[in-house]
């Protein structure tokens, strides 16, 4: 029997989920290789966990899903679920210090959400102008 892992990582309202198994280092982003996924900076977004650990990759192989929210959304999303992956399978202490210096948003999602509307207004904050007074 083959070692499978799964993570998750949320931004948003994105939400990425991860399957890892051993391979040849294939990353794969809703069916799509990392090499032509998406733009160049969502690209870079994405790898930036494979960059600060080359070798965390090699010998696995990374298929991710993700849904909801928009494309950076999206892509910060994946970018937790492969660090989360890579460091589950590796299950080393020194990529989860290397992890968290470079950025702690690799391995814990952030929660911060947009605020919800409220009535007499446009948004969150703004009102509607009176004309009296």
């Amino acid at each position: 029997m083959t070692k499978t892992l799964n993570t998750s990582g949320k931004r948003k309202t994105a939400i990425a989920r991860a399957k890892v198994k051993s391979g040849n280092g294939m990353v794969r982003v809703n069916s799509v290789p990392l090499d032509i996924y998406g733009t160049e900076i969502m690209r870079m977004k994405v790898s930036e966990p494979i960059v600060l650990y080359p070798a965390g990759i090699e010998g696995i192989d990374v298929s991710i899903d993700v849904r909801g929210g928009g494309s950076m959304g999206q892509a910060e999303a994946v970018r937790t679920a492969l660090s989360r992956a890579i460091l589950q399978w590796h299950n080393d202490p020194g990529i989860k210090d290397l992890y968290l210096t470079y950025d702690r948003t690799l391995l814990v999602n952030d929660s911060r959400q947009k605020e919800a509307k409220k009535p007499h207004g446009r948004g969150a904050r703004k009102k509607f102008q009176k004309s009296y007074r």
